[in-house]
Parts: C-alpha cells; structure tokens; sequence
C-alpha cells in the first residue's frame, strides 16, 4: 500500500502559538512595560508592598465573586502550597472521601493516604475521561477533589453532588476552573488555584479561599502532627487574619503579583467573570467544531457536559495509530506534538506525563479563538505527516 503524501502546510498560522497549560498564555496585549508599578526593591510588607498585596486579594474578590465572608491568602507552592495547607491543616477529624479522576487527584489522594496517613479514608476513583460516581459522595465526610482535570480534560458539571446541609467540610481544587468555569461558592468551604493558569500569570503563587465553615474548623480542631511554618494559619487558637490582609507567610515575588493585577485589570477591562467564561467556551467550541468533522481525533473526555473548557484533552482514535502498542502511540502522540512545536505554530501541547497518550490544548481566556481557528488545519497536517513517517501497510 502507497501512502498518499503529506497535505502542504497550511497558509495561516496562529498569532500566538502558547497553548500550554501552564504557565498558560499570557493575556492580549500583554508587555513588561505594564509591570512598571511593582514594587520592587522594598520589603512585601512595606506599606507599598501589603497595599499591592491587598490590592491582589481585593481584585480577586471583585473578579470572582467571592463572597464578602470568604477570606483569601496569596500563599507559596503555586496550587500545590495552597492545597497542602488545606489539606495538613483541616483534615483529620471526620472521615475523609477523594475524588480521583486525574494525576492532580491522585496525588492529594496519596498525600491523605500515605503521608497524614488518615485512618478513615475513601478514595473515590475513575479513569482519564470518566468521572467518579459523584453519588457515593457522603454530607458527613470531608470532601476532596479537582472541580475541573487539567491533566484529563474532565470537569464536574455542577456541584449538585455536594449537600447544603453537609457535615463535612468540601475542599476544592479549582487551578484550572476558576475564571472559566461556574463554581458554586455556597458548596466550597476551600477553593485553591495558581494565577498561572487562566489568567495567565507567573508560576510560584498559590491562592487559598476559606470559607466561615472552614474557617471554623480552623479555629476549633489542631492537628496531630507537626505543622510546618508555611502551612500555619492559625495564631493563638484564631485563625491569623494578617495572612488574609496581605501578609503572606513566606516572600512573594512582587513582580509576579504585579503581573497577577495587570491580569485582573485585564479581566475586569473585557467584561469580568462571564467574559473570561464566554472566552473559554469559545475557545472550546473551536475545538469541539474541529473534533467533530474530523475522524482521526475524539475528546478523552466521553459525556459533552463534563468537557474542560480550558484543559481540553484530545485522543487520537484513527485505527492505524490506534491498533499499535502503547509504547508506539505514545511516541506517535509526541511526534505530532513536536512537528507543530517545530513549525512554530503550537507550543507544550502533548499529553501530561501519566495520561493517555493525545494532545491537551490550553483554551483559557487569555488564548484567543482566532488562534485555535488557525491551529485545527495545523492539527490535520501534523496527524497526516506523522502518519506518513510511522505508519507502514
């Protein structure tokens, strides 16, 4: 069998080709030259400095809409930090359940599991593209889990599963939804991300939103291990407000917390909260278009209402690639990764290190669509070329 050749490159290629999932693109129109207020030389906590702290946790407040007794800390460790101090610092005096539906998941499942070694724990798993069944969530067992999968394309389409008149506390890892998708603030009692992501900002930074539920549980229950100093929010039996007031625990980059308020000045300029959503779902709908009129490729993720409008994880179902070892797919997956990394017209789109093997594409709000637009014919060349190369009769 002859191989028909590879189609010729496509005429137009996206404008910016970062479609990585973190650090993610930065926003339209984006300069050093707008970091030109930051802080830099003095102390974080100068008065210049807590007041560009303050103005952070403000705006991000005013952009997500979180409510007026929700408290929010810029922590270190990116959203990693952020979970670990929920997780060491309120766990511990009711049973605890984990969803775990992609490599983030399992690794706070892991972190319950093996290391605070918890004696009454369910982990509740699925694999890359499904859900768990969100029905076994119990209201009188601490909660949790990732609201959307940056490593499996897979998001909760709501947080019907999680009881109002809950008993247990639900803690969220939110990194990639937030800004994009819906949360359901009166169903978190902990929301954590990183800036990096749809907004586009500096690695490093952590952001921790407690709720009064959480709060309380704070203030009321002291774990029994040793508690390391970057994860003590507790002063005196009360919760340390100074954390919340712009006084992080460790030194900040004010740079990157520069950048962050660009970002949000950004975010609030287009719109707000539903811009940032409406971009993100447009950006999907690209995707989604491309997916459907094209025989080689699928969403990892099944059921359309659990589809990440930012993470999107792509598998590539043709027969031919299909049918062969694992071992091969993956390095066909990374072939037509890096043939449009060379091209310069997509950059850090391969799968995550532990999914299956495919693609996952960054469609934030700081990606535009008429970049996505530009990228699918780069999509169908880059699967055709591989093909040639790898795949014989």
């Amino acid at each position: 069998m002859t191989l028909s050749a590879p189609p010729a490159k496509p005429a137009l290629r996206p404008a910016r080709p970062e479609f990585s999932s973190g650090p993610c693109a930065k926003r339209p129109g984006w300069s050093p030259k707008n970091l030109a207020s930051a802080v830099l030389g003095r102390s974080h906590r100068s008065k210049p400095g807590k007041s560009r702290l303050k103005r952070a946790i403000d705006r991000t407040r005013e952009v997500l809409q979180v409510p007026d007794d929700y408290l929010i800390g810029i922590t270190p460790g990116s959203d990693t930090g952020a979970v670990e101090m929920a997780l060491w610092s309120l766990l511990g005096p009711r049973p605890v359940q984990l969803l775990a539906f992609e490599s983030f998941g399992k690794d706070w499942a892991t972190d319950v599991v093996k290391q605070l070694k918890l004696p009454d724990v369910e982990v509740l798993d699925a694999a890359y593209g499904d859900l768990p069944d969100l029905s076994r969530v119990r209201a009188d067992q601490d909660l949790v889990f990732t609201w959307n999968g940056t490593t499996s394309g897979v998001r909760v389409p709501n947080a019907d599963f999680i009881a109002t008149d809950r008993q247990g506390l639900s803690i969220c890892d939110a990194t990639s939804a937030v800004f994009a998708q819906a949360l359901d603030w009166s169903k978190l009692d902990v929301v954590t991300f990183s800036w990096q992501k749809v907004l586009g900002g500096e690695a490093a930074h952590g952001v921790l939103i407690l709720g009064p539920r959480a709060v309380e549980r704070l203030e009321s229950y002291s774990p029994p291990w040793p508690m390391p100093k970057l994860f003590r929010m507790t002063k005196g039996g009360k919760v340390n407000a100074e954390i919340f007031d712009g006084a992080t625990i460790n030194t900040p980059s004010m740079l990157c917390v520069e950048d962050y308020l660009d970002a949000l000045a950004w975010a609030s300029e287009i719109g707000g909260l539903q811009a940032l959503q409406e971009r993100c779902d447009a950006n999907l709908a690209v995707l989604s278009q491309f997916v459907a009129r094209t025989p080689w490729i699928d969403f990892l993720a099944a059921c359309a209402d659990q589809r990440s409008n930012t993470s999107v994880c792509l598998k590539i179902t043709d027969p031919r690639v299909a049918a062969l070892p694992s071992a091969e797919q993956e390095a066909f997956a990374k072939r037509l990764a890096g043939l449009l990394e060379t091209e310069g017209v997509a950059f850090d789109i391969g799968h995550y290190r532990d999914a299956p093997p495919g693609l996952r594409i960054w469609c934030g709000a700081t990606v535009e669509t008429s970049d996505l637009e530009a990228l699918t014919p780069w999509l169908d060349w880059a699967f055709a070329t591989t093909v040639a190369e790898r795949i014989s009769a």
